[in-house]
C-alpha cells in the first residue's frame, strides 16, 4: 500500500461531524475519502461497494446500529479495518466494539492530529485506543481477579507483552518498557498470535480482556 493513499469511508449520522472529518482528510495526502454513510444499513452497503481500506464508524446511528454494522462488514470482509469514532466511552461499548471486529476505538473529542494518527495506525494494521479509553482499559484490568491461570500456554514474558498490548501499547513502547529489543517483542507477538490462534492484535486484545488477564 506504499505510495497509495489509504481510502476512507465515514459512517456517522451527524452532518457537522462528517464535515469536520471531510476537512481533516482533505488536508492529508496519505488519506482519501471515498464515501459517507449516515446509517448502519448504508455503511454496510457502501463498505461492500467501495471496499475502503478504513471505515470510521460511529456506534449509534439510525437504520442499524454501529455494532451490528461492524459485525456484518467483518463477516463479509474479515480484512476490514474499522476505527470506532464515538462519544461513548463505557466499558460495554468499548469491548463490544472490539469483539465485533473493530481495530481501534477513539473519542470524538480528540484533536485532529490524534485522530489522524489513529486512522493511520489502523490503516497500517495496528490497534489503537485514545488515551481516555486506554486508561479505562487499564482500570478494568487492574480491577479483575488475579489472572495467573490465564493462557497457561504463554510464557511469563509473552503474558507480560500481551498485558501491554491489551491497553494499546505499541511494539516499540513495549520494547522500551520491558527492556527488550524490537525484534524480540515482534517474536513474542508472533508467538502470542500463534498460541492464542488469533489473526491480529485486535483479536488478541479481546481474548486477553475476556480471560481477565491483568
Amino acid at each position: 500500500m506504499s505510495g497509495q493513499a489509504l481510502t476512507i469511508l465515514i459512517a456517522d449520522d451527524h452532518p457537522i461531524f462528517r464535515k469536520g472529518l471531510r476537512a481533516l482528510l482533505g488536508g492529508q495526502s496519505a488519506l482519501r475519502l471515498v464515501g459517507e454513510a449516515a446509517s448502519g444499513v448504508e455503511v454496510v452497503r457502501l463498505a461492500t461497494e467501495l471496499q475502503p481500506n478504513i471505515i470510521l464508524m460511529d456506534l449509534q446511528m439510525p437504520g442499524g446500529d454501529g455494532l451490528t454494522a461492524i459485525r456484518q462488514i467483518v463477516a463479509a470482509r474479515p480484512e476490514s479495518r474499522i476505527l470506532v469514532v464515538t462519544m461513548f466511552e463505557d466499558d460495554d461499548s468499548v469491548f463490544a466494539a472490539m469483539r465485533a471486529g473493530a481495530r481501534g476505538y477513539v473519542l470524538k473529542d480528540m484533536d485532529d492530529d490524534e485522530i489522524t494518527r489513529a486512522i493511520l495506525a489502523v490503516g497500517h494494521g495496528g490497534a489503537i485506543f485514545s488515551p481516555a479509553i486506554a486508561a479505562r482499559m487499564m482500570t478494568f484490568f487492574a480491577a479483575r481477579p488475579a489472572g495467573a491461570a490465564a493462557f497457561p500456554e504463554l510464557t511469563e514474558s509473552e503474558r507480560g507483552v500481551l498485558r501491554l498490548m491489551a491497553v494499546g501499547v505499541n511494539n516499540h513502547a513495549i520494547a522500551q518498557r520491558l527492556g527488550l529489543s524490537p525484534k524480540t517483542v515482534r517474536n513474542y507477538v508472533s508467538n502470542i498470535f500463534g498460541k492464542l490462534q488469533v489473526a491480529d492484535r485486535a483479536q488478541a486484545i479481546v481474548r486477553a480482556r475476556e480471560a481477565g488477564l491483568e
